[in-house]
This record gives structure tokens, C-alpha cells and sequence, in this order.
């Protein structure tokens, strides 16, 4: 994803090692430069405010918010090839007091046993905090992947877990495969692309 310049976003690069995991698993060679944009505007409400007194969370409310989502917004683009992109949408608790967190992983398509399996240090090794719970935050990383020549094309996908907090107390917690016609806030390209999976090499 495009570094983005702007006071509400905040950046970590990272490396990241991606590997043959077991057999069948796809190989991909070399570092891969990972960056992470964490974009602090508010997108709107997304979950009912708390009652009056009262710091607990409509956990409900936030995990069926329309708000909370993830969706590939790169996917091997002409300026950025080899790269998936993944962003994430989570709603706020409005408790700004609390923190919202996300993390993200890769994982490919195992063909023949149609099912989905993590990459192998496809994961973001901690947990990044997108902002406090006042409002909606979203959140991306992306993977710059490198596919072994010869090998078969792969189909990837990217989940985000997301985390809402009060200190080191975990109030609620989920989990979003990507998706497609998501409206990402900054980072997508080109311009406006989401999507549920990406292909890569081949």
C-alpha cells in the first residue's frame, strides 16, 4: 500500500520471511517489505453507544457492525507487482478510553483439498494499534510476495483479526476474510479496487 502523507496515519516497516511451509504449500523466495498504515480519520459510526454510567460494550452491535470488514485493495498492480495488499474496518465503541487493534495474515488456497491454509510467516508479528474506540478506524498491510519461477499460480486471501481493548483487558475480538466492494480510505490500487482474493506468480 502507498505511504500516505498525512498527521492521522502512523507507520511501522517491517520484513517479513515468506517460505515454503509444508508440502504442497506455495514457495515464495526472498524478503518481502512490509509497511503498515494505520489511518486514524473516523469513518462514521458503527456500533450504539454505551448507556449512561455504565463502561461496558454492545460486543454484539460492534461484530455485526457493516463497518467491520477486510478486503485486498492490492493485488499485483502494475506499480506494485508481487504485492497484496490487505485493509481492515472496525467500528468504534465510542470509549476513548479504549483501543482498537488489528492484525493480518496471508493465506492460499490449498486446490486440492479446497481449503485455506496460513502462510507460512505470512502474519504480522504484533498486534497494531489503529486508534482508540471513539469512532471507526481503518487499518492495512501490505505483503510484497516473490514467487518462484516455474512454480503454478496461487490463489491468496487475507483475514484480519481485530481486537477492541481497555488496557490489557481484551473486551471483544473477531476475525474477517476479505471481501470485495469495500470502500477503502486510502491505499487501494489503483484507485477504488477491492477484492476477495488475489492470484499470484504463475
Amino acid at each position: 500500500m502507498p505511504r500516505i502523507a498525512t498527521t492521522d496515519s502512523a507507520r511501522a516497516l517491517a520484513r517479513v520471511l515468506l517460505r515454503r511451509a509444508t508440502t504442497g504449500a506455495p514457495a515464495f523466495a526472498a524478503l518481502a517489505s512490509t509497511v503498515v498504515l494505520a489511518l486514524l480519520a473516523p469513518v462514521g459510526a458503527g456500533a450504539a453507544a454505551p448507556g449512561a454510567g455504565t463502561s461496558a460494550i454492545d460486543a454484539h452491535t460492534l461484530l455485526r457492525s457493516r463497518l467491520l470488514w477486510a478486503t485486498i485493495d492490492v493485488c499485483n498492480a502494475a506499480d506494485q507487482p508481487d504485492t497484496l495488499g490487505v485493509r481492515g474496518s472496525m467500528p468504534g465503541d465510542h470509549e476513548a478510553h479504549d483501543t482498537m487493534y488489528m492484525r493480518f495474515r496471508l493465506q492460499y488456497l490449498n486446490a486440492s483439498k479446497k481449503t485455506w491454509i496460513d502462510l507460512v510467516n505470512g502474519v504480522s508479528p504484533t498486534w497494531t494499534s489503529v486508534g482508540s474506540g471513539s469512532s471507526a478506524r481503518q487499518g492495512g498491510r501490505s505483503f510484497q510476495l516473490s514467487p518462484v519461477a516455474g512454480q503454478s499460480a496461487v490463489t491468496m486471501r487475507g483475514v484480519v483479526s481485530f481486537q477492541w481493548r481497555h488496557g490489557a483487558t481484551v473486551l471483544a475480538q473477531a476475525s474477517r476474510a476479505t471481501s470485495a466492494g469495500r470502500v477503502s480510505l486510502a491505499g487501494s490500487d489503483p484507485a477504488g479496487f477491492s477484492a476477495a482474493t488475489c492470484v499470484i506468480g504463475g
